[in-house]
């Protein structure tokens, strides 16, 4: 009988993101595949519930870091408890494959592959123990280029990884959409937000970008979670500009493809750098053109005025004219929302991304 190969996402993050996200597709897929898979996590009930909902195993433990031999013991109590036949621990942080580097040699599993994923553009660290992490890992996925460079660039000639252990692995999202669905047929042209309602994702530009085109007859949603607090004052800030009207607020809803296809095109306008952003794919697969920002790695995946157009961050000047370019061109729409859907369909889906990483599970 074949040993069933084995799967431990170490997730420590007690709210749901990006990350999050990308942890439970994977998990998904593995278990269907059947492998046996688990998710490590700080039991946090709004991260354990989406694993627990889709039928996946948890563990807990406090993730605390270098300092906390309390969770590698118990990574390591369930490395021994599990059969023969290849174990890959995946990782989100470095502090975290510091943990699942320990358990593997507590438990004494050479069979235990340590595969980390980074989602920021972030430096690499220099330090005694860092270097034996960065070492240690057998395989480093970066999400992008930019992600890669940002992290390769500040260890280059202080620390050498062969370059086995490198991958370059554009995310994905596992959608059932197969194939593009039509623009809403009736009402306003509906631009979508969606995605994080947080600092940083440019959503101050979007309201005042709102306000400089308040008769085009547009709405704006927003849809996604975040602080209370953060949300108070991006709705003050619609009333004071007068377009609280135009903006319909559809808060604490989960992202997905199926809410892309109800609105015409996406907005992206990030004012940080993002390794990658799971929202553009979501645009992308609804066959939907978008605006975002040319500041972080969207620029490897898409192709201004192509599939997207790319603009400069927190200009809301150059957002609203582009805003009012999609809203009075159906036909730019279609034309840029089927080129988007194809990039998707052939160089990010969901079966190129799994393939990728299963090559990178099992050799």
């Amino acid at each position: 009988m074949k040993e069933r190969r084995s799967l431990i996402h170490i997730i420590p993050s007690n709210k749901w993101g990006g990350a999050q996200t990308y942890a439970l597709d994977i998990c998904r897929h593995y278990m269907a595949a059947g492998w046996n898979v688990t998710a490590l996590t700080r039991n946090a009930v709004g991260v354990d519930a989406p694993f627990a909902e889709a039928g996946i195993e948890l563990l807990h433990a406090p993730l605390g870091g270098f300092l906390d031999m309390g969770s590698a013991m118990t990574l390591a109590r369930k490395l021994k408890a599990t059969p023969q036949g290849g174990i890959v621990i995946h990782a989100h942080r470095y502090r975290d494959a510091f943990t699942a580097l320990m358990a593997r040699k507590i438990a004494k599993r050479q069979d235990v592959k340590v595969v980390t994923t980074r989602h920021t553009v972030r430096r690499g660290r220099n330090t005694f123990i860092f270097r034996k992490i960065y070492s240690g890992v057998d395989a480093h996925i970066f999400v992008s280029e930019m992600a890669y460079r940002g992290f390769e660039n500040s260890i280059k000639g202080k620390i050498n990884l062969p370059e086995s252990k490198i991958h370059i692995l554009h995310n994905s999202i596992y959608t059932t959409a197969a194939e593009r669905l039509p623009e809403p047929a009736h009402g306003p042209v509906i631009a979508l937000y969606q995605g994080a309602i947080v600092k940083g994702k440019g959503l101050e530009t979007l309201i005042d970008a709102m306000a400089l085109i308040k008769g085009s007859k547009m709405r704006l949603r927003i849809s996604g979670m975040g602080d209370p607090d953060y949300l108070d004052l991006l709705r003050r800030r619609a009333m004071q500009r007068e377009v609280m009207d135009n903006i319909d607020w559809n808060i604490k809803t989960t992202p997905s493809v199926e809410t892309c296809t109800e609105a015409h095109f996406g907005v992206v306008p990030s004012s940080v750098q993002e390794a990658f952003n799971l929202e553009s794919l979501r645009f992308m697969a609804a066959a939907r053109p978008q605006i975002t920002t040319d500041n972080g790695a969207q620029c490897e995946y898409l192709e201004d005025g192509v599939t997207a157009f790319l603009i400069k961050p927190d200009s809301a000047e150059e957002l609203a004219d582009t805003m009012l370019r999609l809203v009075r061109d159906p036909a730019l729409r279609f034309t840029m929302g089927s080129a988007a859907y194809k990039k998707f369909s052939n160089y990010l889906s969901w079966e190129h991304f799994i393939n990728s990483l299963n090559i990178i599970y099992t050799t």
